[in-house]
């Protein structure tokens, strides 16, 4: 991805051109994709602008779109994406242990988004081997949480901050009165392009169009190009919008498939959420609905509980997938079939390593490492016995290495 969208206020109805308050209140769980049967658009915003919004959008992923045949090459991508061994290897060159010592803070986003809490554990456990110690500062999901977890990170001194998921244009003040007093700033989802940018030194995150494209290339070859999709996502988060119209485009491109609903409910409140819009979505649609598509994991818990007062078949339809992050409560219900087919996981232990790495490099005062780990498309086939998603690359050994440890 080579530009950033612009962060946004409005729910997704509205998304293009506006700009983007983070704090996790006032977000309406309104439809605002076109083809929904659900609540109208948001207040302030038309149907004929959120149809615009999409036409506006998809041009921007044809990147991610197959030419020819979609649902052919989304079956051969697929079968690649389970079977693919690469991307999951970091450079085997860079500085040794800098700092022994050294106290390290992770400011989470929000410690209950489970990709955040694993992430943070990876970082300790990649932190150990330097001989670092880690703080763990929680936002707790909330704008006013962000600030107040980086001021005490902050007034710690410690000898970098890690930026757990939170935004950098929010966090820009803060970000910016760390590295002024010498504390450099590395990102994990930290905005939507990786490298350094935002005053980060580096921002550590897979290719979000292609975690995009590898949920939707499922969906259109698990149904054979017949899907009936709702999307959730969070208009509150550049990332979660992009991804959530990147998956919109890639359905529309299968000319057999359609998107039923396009839905803006807040993550923080997906538990509580879900199961009424669920629900309701069921009624609205019937058996046209056939696949749940969210730029998160976390949606999915309370879509389950809908589901299965629903009477809905464990297996499905509708079947649920996942554009990130490959959580332990999403490998459980992959695993066991519990109203979860997929999701594109984040090699969440391998991105903390790297995120200790970056840091270290930082230290030493060289540039970032450069390296964007590979997304794994996951499903019942390939599914971990473990809580995350760790590719068997060899990647500590070769951190270890790289470290003198």
């Amino acid at each position: 991805m080579t530009t950033a969208l612009r962060p946004r206020l409005r729910p997704a109805a509205a998304l293009l051109g506006v700009t983007l308050s983070f704090a996790l209140v006032g977000c309406s769980s309104q439809s605002v994709g076109t083809g929904s049967a659900a609540a109208g658009p948001s207040a302030g915003a038309s149907a004929g602008s959120a149809s615009t919004s999409a036409s506006a959008d998809a041009g921007k992923f044809a990147s991610i779109i197959p030419s020819g045949d979609i649902v052919a090459a989304s079956k051969d991508l697929v079968a690649k994406s389970l079977a693919g061994s690469e991307g999951f290897t970091p450079p085997s060159t860079g500085p040794k242990a800098q700092r022994p010592g050294a106290k390290i803070a992770f400011v989470a986003g929000d410690l209950a988004n489970g990709g955040h809490n694993a992430t943070a554990k990876a970082v300790s456990e990649a932190a150990g081997v330097m001989g670092w110690t880690v703080s763990v500062y929680d936002g707790k999901g909330s704008a006013q949480g962000n600030a107040d977890a980086m001021n005490q990170a902050i007034t710690a001194k410690p000898a970098a901050i890690i930026l757990g998921g939170l935004d950098p244009t929010e966090q820009a003040p803060a970000i910016k009165q760390a590295t002024e007093g010498g504390i450099p700033v590395v990102g994990w989802h930290a905005g939507v392009l990786t490298g350094p940018g935002n005053g980060m030194v580096t921002n550590v995150s897979t290719d979000p169009l292609k975690v995009a494209q590898r949920a939707a290339a499922y969906v259109v070859a698990d149904s054979d190009g017949k899907a009936g999709v709702a999307i959730f996502t969070d208009g509150q988060y550049e990332l979660a919008v992009t991804k959530a119209r990147a998956m919109e485009a890639y359905i529309k491109a299968c000319t057999t498939c359609s998107v039923l609903s396009f839905e803006d409910s807040p993550i923080a409140t997906a538990d509580q959420r879900m199961p009424g819009l669920v629900s309701n979505l069921l009624q609205q649609n019937g058996a046209k609905l056939t696949y749940l598509m969210a730029i998160n994991g976390n949606y999915f818990g309370g879509a389950a509980r809908a589901l299965e007062d629903a009477g809905k078949p464990k297996d499905g339809p509708p079947k649920s997938v996942a554009a990130g992050d490959g959580d332990a409560a999403e490998m459980q219900r992959i695993r066991t079939s519990n109203h979860q087919a997929a999701t594109v996981a984040e090699p969440i232990t391998l991105q903390g390593w790297q995120l200790v790495d970056e840091v270290n490099r930082a230290l030493a005062g060289e540039k970032p490492s450069g390296f964007v780990a590979a997304p794994g498309l996951i499903t019942k086939a390939n599914v971990p016995s473990g809580d995350v998603f760790d590719p068997p690359s060899g990647f500590r050994d070769i951190y270890k290495k790289v470290w003198g440890k």
